[in-house]
This record gives C-alpha cells, structure tokens and sequence, in this order.
C-alpha cells in the first residue's frame, strides 16, 4: 500500500506505450484497456482520498531520496479531492469518445488520453515546483494531440494558437522558478515555505519578482483574463469530449495559485502581501462578466459552452482571491460543480452539432430532442448557478463568504449580474435550438448551418447518453450531499491555512 499514492501517476503512464506499442492496430483491444484503465484510476483515487480524508499528509519519495534533495509526491486532503475529481470525471468522457465514435476520427486517441490523465494527476500530486512545470509540459503535448484530433483547418489553428500561447507561460514559468531558486537554493515547496519565511525583508525584491511571474503562469492556466484568449477558439474548435476533458485543465491553474499562495506565499508572507487582493480580485470579476457576456453573444454551441466555462472560472477565483477560510471552502465546492457541469454542457454540445451543425438558430427538431433538450436544460441552469442544482448553493457559499469584503457590493453585483447574463444567453440558446425550430416547414433551406459531423444513426445513441446523465448525477449528488461535502471543503481549506502538517510530513524533522 506504500507505493498506491504513485498508482495514479504510473498508471496511465503504462497503459499509454502499451496502447501504441501493443495495440494499434486493435481499436477494441484499445477501448478495452482504456476503459479498465480509467476504472482502476477512479478506484485507486477513491482509495488515496479515504487515506487522506482524516487529515493525514502522505510523502512518496522517489528513488527513496528524501525531500528536498529527491522528487517527492504528496497526498492531503486538497490533492485528494482533485485526483477523485479528475479520475470521475474522465471515465464518462472516455465512454462518450467511444460511443460517439470519436475516437475512431483520428490515430492515438486513447494513448492521449491516457498521458493527459497521467499530466494532470502528477500536477494535482507533486510536491516539487519544477516538477509542476514537468507535468504542465506533459498536459501541453497530450492536449494538444487531443485537441487537433480528426483533423480540420480550423481545429489546427486553434490548436497552434492554443500551443504559442501556453508555450509562452511555460517560458514565464521557467523564468519564475530560475528566480526563485536564486533566491532560496531549493524548488521544493515546503522547502520553499520555510526559506521563504526566513527572507529577510530588504532582500525580497527578486522573491516578489519570482511570486509575481507564477501568478501570471497559473492566471494563463486558468483562463484569467486579460490572458484568457486562447480558450474561447481552442475549446470550442476541440473535439467536444476533449473539451469536457479539458474542463478539469482550467482547475490545474486555481489549485496552483490555492497550492502556493498558501503554502509558499501565504497570507504572512510580507514580501508578497497585496499581491493577489490587487490583482487576482479584479481580474477574477472582469473575467466572469467577460464569459457571461459571451455566453449571451455566442452563435454556435461550442462558444457557448467555453465562454460558459469561463464565466465559472471567473466566480471560482473570485472566491479563490479572497484568500480565507472561508471564501476557499467555498472555492473548492464550486470548482467540483463547475468542473461538472461544464463537461456536461460540451457534451451536450456535441450531442447538437452531431445532429444538426454547431449553429445556434431555427432547425428541424433532431433526432432525440426532448432528451436532448432535457440535458441542455440541466447543463444551463448548472453552469448559471440556478436552483436547484448544485451550482445555486455553490454561488451563495462564494456570495455568503465575501461578506467581509470591502468590495463586497462590488462582488455580489458581479456575480448577480453575470448570473443573470448567462441565465439569459442559455434560454436563448435553448429556445432557438430546441424550441423554435416546431414551426419550420420540413424542409430546412437554411444554408449557413453546418452539416452534421457524422450520421447519427451510423453509431450507437446509448453510451453517449449514459455519459451525460452520469455528469449530470454527479452533479445531484453533489446537492444531495451538499452538507457532507461543505464539511470536507472546510477542513480541506482549514488544512491549507495551517500548512505546519504539511511542511513537517514531506521535510521530517528539518520543520519540526
């Protein structure tokens, strides 16, 4: 049992060659072993979490090299919840690709998949700063694999788009933990924590310099505007399921922030006070108007979903800015029912565009509309924060937790108003797709609508909907137990505000 916390790591990273290697040329072999792969996954991360759902703090040294000389994994109660979040989250994309005939579109796409899960449970996991930039670098190559899947122009482009600009924060990133290192000897980050704090106060120039270069990286990640441009065309060009995929992606970026900016630069950290309260705060709130504005001018489903997606994340790091307790047990409820919920809606994105185009405007009723419309329905009010889904009682946690803010009028009238803003943009999207299309004559002569992708009737119908409905009894689920699960963000956040644990579990008697 001493070797499962690196379980979620190797795994994937096997089951990957092997598919390439072994089974190329046997895409049911390939289904196969990806789906028992996935399975596995999910039971082995159900496993880690129940370890650390006490409090305890896990280290893996690898190659038995104590920290901070060696490469170290830890499990807490926050690495926990993600790695559970993620592992629940692929199985049902996997079993979409499969039953929408995605991933027969194009080559490798199960090898992808498995390295994209392999990336972003070692960023969910690693306790070395270097080692974050490994695992992110490891997350660029498989999604982009993923991401320009079946081919297309456009699809291309948005991938090259998407590859410069990440490119481009994984050089800023490299730049901020070179100047780190200058200044502490050490990336590991408890080490970190601890030399951080013995800076003296005249000598932290370079340190506030390092702090503010990853703040930038994570904001890139995240999809914090003004750095949020690559998002809206390389989500929505994607294949959707890659897309519902890449929802936990954005999360790598807010668990980054919540991980060092606690840990590291914590909130007694002089040399980087008034760093996140000036600058995440305000972005964080243009970032949610910006992403229900364009959930509200979008004229295909795809834009829709990831200017949905980037309005959650705006109302997730304003919550994540506030840097208390109370505000991030609300952010860690909310980033499970967005990851959620934003899945949801790309799949049933593509659900529409297999059946009609991506275009949102009058059409013939489609094959299985009401189910459809039904899941649509249920994705909106999800992502618009309605009740009564989980997505209502997330929002109030956030507005609950902002109270003591003094720009808490501020962030009520935002998230009010962007609420509002998406609730709208989803009914019209939703009345046009679903509604309005009854009174067209049976023969549709509109021309600007794109053709469908693939007959539907060339593939099975039942496993996509199986996947959808399994998101979207996540999602009650997570209102069901609402109170459980509020329990565990508040230890979780009371664990990340209390980082002597942690520092003492991966260092030894160095911290103690």
């Amino acid at each position: 049992m001493q070797h499962l916390l690196i379980a979620p790591v190797v795994l994937p990273a096997l089951v990957a060659p092997f598919i390439i290697m072994v089974l190329r040329h046997h895409l049911d072999l390939q289904r196969i072993f990806s789906v028992a792969s996935a399975v596995l996954l999910a039971g082995v991360t159900l496993a880690l979490a129940a370890q650390a759902a006490d409090g305890t703090v896990k280290v893996y040294e690898l190659g038995d090299w104590p920290a901070p000389f060696g490469i170290v994994l830890v499990l807490d109660r926050l690495s926990g919840m993600m790695i559970v979040l993620t592992s629940l989250l692929a199985l049902p994309v996997l079993l979409y690709a499969i039953g929408s005939g995605w991933d027969t579109r194009g080559s490798n796409f199960h090898a992808l998949f498995q390295f994209q899960l392999m990336g972003i449970m070692g960023a969910f996991l690693t306790g070395d700063a270097f080692n974050l930039f490994v695992f992110f670098e490891v997350l660029l190559i498989a999604s982009y694999g993923l991401m320009i899947h079946s081919g297309g122009t456009r699809r291309f482009q948005a991938g090259v788009q998407y590859v410069v600009f990440n490119l481009l924060g994984s050089t800023l990133f490299l730049f901020a933990l070179g100047t780190l290192y200058s200044v502490t000897g050490t990336l590991n980050m408890a080490d970190l924590a601890v030399k951080v704090a013995q800076i003296p106060a005249e000598d932290t120039a370079l340190l506030r310099a390092g702090a503010v270069m990853l703040l930038l990286v994570f904001a890139i990640k995240a999809a914090l505007l003004p750095l949020h441009f690559w998002l809206p065309s390389a989500y929505a060009n994607a294949p959707m399921p890659v897309a519902a995929l890449f929802a936990i992606m954005t999360k790598v970026g807010a668990y980054s922030i919540l991980r060092m900016y606690t840990l590291v630069f914590g909130p007694e950290v002089a040399a980087t006070a008034g760093l996140t309260e000036n600058w995440l705060l305000p972005a964080a709130l243009l970032t949610l108007i910006a992403g229900a504005v364009g959930v509200l001018g979008s004229n295909k489903i795809g834009r829709l979903a990831a200017f949905g997606a980037i309005a959650s994340m705006g109302t997730l790091l304003i919550a994540v800015s506030l840097f208390t307790q109370t505000a991030t047990a609300a952010a860690l409820y909310y980033l499970v029912h967005s990851t959620l919920a934003a899945a949801l809606l790309f799949l049933v994105a593509d659900l529409v565009m297999e059946r009609q185009g991506g275009w949102i405007l009058p059409q013939l009723p489609m094959p299985q509309t009401g189910l459809i419309s039904a899941l649509f329905f249920a994705a909106a009010i999800a992502l618009a924060g309605m009740p009564p889904l989980s997505g209502f009682l997330g929002k109030l946690l956030v507005l609950d937790a902002t109270r003591g803010s003094e720009l808490a009028t501020w962030i009520w009238a935002v998230i009010l108003t962007g609420s509002l803003i998406t609730i709208i943009g989803m009914a019209r999207a939703g009345s046009l797709l679903f509604w309005k299309g009854h009174g067209l004559p049976q023969q549709n002569t509109d021309t600007s609508a794109e053709p469908p992708q693939q007959n539907p009737a060339a593939r099975p119908a039942q496993l996509p909907f199986v996947a959808c409905f399994g998101l979207l009894a996540g999602l009650v689920a997570l209102t069901v137990f609402a109170g459980p699960a509020t329990r565990y963000a508040e230890a979780t956040a009371a664990q990340l505000f209390q980082p002597q644990a942690y520092i003492a579990t991966v260092l030894g008697e160095e911290a103690k």
